[in-house]
């Protein structure tokens, strides 16, 4: 019997519960997935409480790795026994066995492993669009990033430091400031003992940066865009502090024509050739060395509970998997 997380009403990590779900067999364009690692996401929270709401009852999670065991009519690019790994929906990934959509898919290659891939698609494939297209860093650029520490700020850290970049990261404690300053920020700033603007600004000699990637949402918007140059752009990729209040765009006018962008890694990768030509990107950066995915947190699928707990209490660093 296959079992799944799945929760039949929004609301806290209590609703997580451990069932027995029916897979079945593979329609037109599909495969049957046997997970061996699935990804921990803050996205998976706002499923979860009804942030973004999704149909009920529900299987979380839009990320894993895993081996093919059966595929549909029309797919010819995987056979059984094939890696491979997915950061995008149809959701359900906190399951031993699920059915998806093989055109959502990639093939891993052999130096990945399935912890890596879990660990890395979606966060990476997110960093990847946000580095690369979002607002496409040069050399010479400085950079903010908060959340320096979590899964997608260690490798934004890391990338942009590759690119040229100078990262300064914004962390919640001593302990992430390390990690955060082990994985190529030139400069963190504990946002619980000073003031993230005051210090970009002292840091910058009051130039500012050119851009922000702000995962934060409500409790660092405003100050985001204190800390942008003229024609700076702001990436609000999440909101892990609540939503963005109504805004006036005004206000961007008068900051030094300033950029807003609200972006998903949904439309980024909507096109196969779009998600083929990121995927390949992440996976030679990791393949390189330039990047390195750090496992700081494995649970066992049936812990989602707990694992959403710690996710949420800001206990957690770098990427997190379940084991399955």
């Amino acid at each position: 019997m296959t079992h799944a997380i799945r929760f039949h009403q929004t609301g806290g990590p209590e609703v997580l519960k451990w069932e027995a779900v029916s897979v079945g067999e593979p329609g037109p364009g599909q495969v049957r997935l046997r997970h061996r690692a699935v990804g921990l996401n803050y996205i998976d929270v706002y499923h979860r409480t009804g942030l973004y709401p999704v149909q009920l009852p529900a299987i979380p999670g839009l990320e894993a790795a895993g081996v093919v065991e059966a595929v549909g009519p029309g797919v010819s690019d995987f056979k059984v026994g094939d890696r491979v790994a997915y950061a995008s929906g149809p959701l359900g990934a906190y399951s031993e066995a699920r059915l998806m959509p093989a055109d959502r898919l990639v093939a891993l290659p052999g130096v990945i492993s399935d912890g890596q891939a879990a660990a890395m698609m979606l966060q990476g494939l997110t960093a990847q669009y946000l580095l690369r297209r979002t607002y496409p860093v040069q050399r010479g650029d400085t950079i903010l990033v908060h959340a320096a520490a979590g899964g997608v700020g260690l490798i934004l850290c890391q990338w942009a430091k590759h690119l040229g970049a100078t990262v300064i990261g914004t962390v919640g404690n001593e302990q992430k400031a390390e990690l955060a300053r082990a994985h190529g920020c030139d400069h963190t700033i504990i946002y619980t003992q000073e003031d993230f603007q005051a210090r970009v600004m002292d840091l910058t000699n009051g130039h500012k940066v050119q851009v922000v990637y702000d995962s934060v949402g409500r409790d660092t918007f405003e100050r985001s865009l204190d800390c942008l140059a003229p024609l700076g752009t702001l990436a609000l990729f999440g909101q892990s502090s609540g939503a963005v209040p109504p805004f006036d765009l005004n206000v961007l006018a008068a900051k030094g024509s300033l950029f807003i962008t609200r972006p998903t890694l949904a439309t980024y990768t909507a096109r196969r050739i779009d998600l083929l030509a990121s995927a390949a990107e992440l996976f030679e950066v990791v393949e390189q060395g330039i990047v390195k995915i750090t496992i700081n947190q494995r649970y066992s699928l049936r812990e989602a509970e707990r694992a959403h707990r710690d996710l949420e209490a800001r206990r957690t660093t770098g990427s997190t998997i379940f084991t399955v």
